[in-house]
């Protein structure tokens, strides 16, 4: 996962900024710039780490154009300096890089065809310790490690990989590209479109949680759905995304989540959003698109939430957000009016105290009136 080493103007380049210093400066990694080294860039984005600026040892810091920098620290300007510092990344370290799937047995690095085909570049690799229908369809330049597994009339896109405890259930169909984590886990005819990640132990498409209550006994109900999801969206690791119990649960195009996240049944997920650990949203909700749920939010079942909706931390969402509001709380409420009352309830025991202080004065001031009359 690392690059070659570049120079400062040679990297500037590359990341489409501007740079102040010595051009031929040498340039090895990306670091925090609490601790980056004479080698390494940093970047500051987020105001809290500017204090670091006055101490860093970096090479260089990548840098908003309008922020100021100690003397003598070479900088690199650009205009949105998160993504510069993103391209930086993958300049100076890259991407992580697959292993070839294992032989049983063998050193690591060896595979062997997958049937059908003749060992050209750009074959379908598969260890001998995988286990794929003959009725499956795995494409080209597809890899399938030791222990993977995958059902009858299952599609494998072209360029996919599926690490060893793989499983791709019966009539599931994987677009181009996919990457699954060991241990992942995709139930029956549930579709993944294009560059689809699925990080370890992460589950779609398992039963939702639908139960009739009758006679003091709950009674499964059948979850006869499936599980969509779309092109680039990228599911961290411990997620469960529950197949409907009619029709679909959807994940939209471009939306990425963090780990230990449950989806409900029948819920849809709008296009580029971005949901933070822990997050639980209930059954036959409905989430916009470019919504941003904070970690431990929760969602009642049957909500709409519309586009552009910001969920602080930890707030509990009981009805309908609209579009671009900002919640907080439990329950949740507008972002500003929730961070009052939580100012407001840091001392409740102290507030409660005065408050019979003050009852007990007015006690005392009536009952003196009550004697001068």
């Amino acid at each position: 996962m690392s690059g070659a080493p570049t120079t400062l103007s040679e990297l500037a380049a590359r990341i489409g900024a501007r740079f102040v210093g010595d051009p031929g400066r040498r340039i090895v990694a990306c670091a925090p710039i609490q601790s980056a080294g004479p080698e390494e860039v940093a970047f500051v984005a987020n105001p809290r780490y500017l204090s670091f600026l006055t101490e860093t040892r970096a090479a260089a810091v990548i840098v908003a154009p309008s922020q100021a920098t100690p003397e003598g620290l070479a900088r690199l300007e650009a205009e949105d300096p998160y993504f510069a510092f993103r391209e930086a990344m993958i300049a100076l370290h890259g991407f992580r890089v697959h292993p070839s799937p294992m032989v049983s047995g063998g050193d690591g690095h060896s595979a062997i065809p997958a049937p059908g085909h003749d060992g050209g570049p750009s074959q379908s690799w598969r260890s001998g310790a995988a286990f794929i229908h003959p009725t499956a369809s795995v494409g080209e330049g597809a890899q399938v490690h030791p222990c993977a597994v995958v059902e009858r009339n299952a599609v494998v896109g072209p360029r996919c990989i599926l690490y060893p405890g793989a499983y791709v259930g019966e009539s599931v169909v994987l677009g181009e590209e996919c990457v699954l984590f060991p241990n992942a886990v995709v139930y029956d005819r549930c579709v993944l479109g294009n560059r689809v990640t699925l990080h370890s132990n992460v589950v779609v498409g398992h039963d939702g949680f639908g139960y009739a209550t009758h006679g003091g006994v709950h009674h499964k109900i059948p979850q006869a759905g499936v599980v969509i999801l779309e092109d680039d969206v990228e599911i961290g690791a411990g997620c469960a995304i529950e197949r409907a119990a009619m029709g679909e649960t959807r994940v939209g195009r471009g939306s990425k989540f963090a780990d230990l996240i449950s989806i409900g049944h029948g819920t849809t997920i709008g296009q580029h959003c971005l949901l933070v650990s822990l997050v639980g949203v209930s059954g036959s909700v409905e989430v916009g698109d470019y919504v941003m749920l904070g970690g431990q939010v929760g969602i009642a079942g049957h909500l709409r939430i519309g586009d552009f909706v910001q969920v602080a931390a930890k707030t509990g969402v009981v009805e309908d957000a609209a579009p671009r509001a900002r919640l907080g709380g439990i329950p949740g409420i507008d972002l500003d009016a929730a961070k009052r009352n939580a100012l407001v309830g840091r001392d409740l025991y102290g507030m409660a105290r005065r408050l019979k202080a003050l009852e007990r004065e007015m006690a005392a001031l009536r009952k003196q009136l009550d004697g001068a009359s």
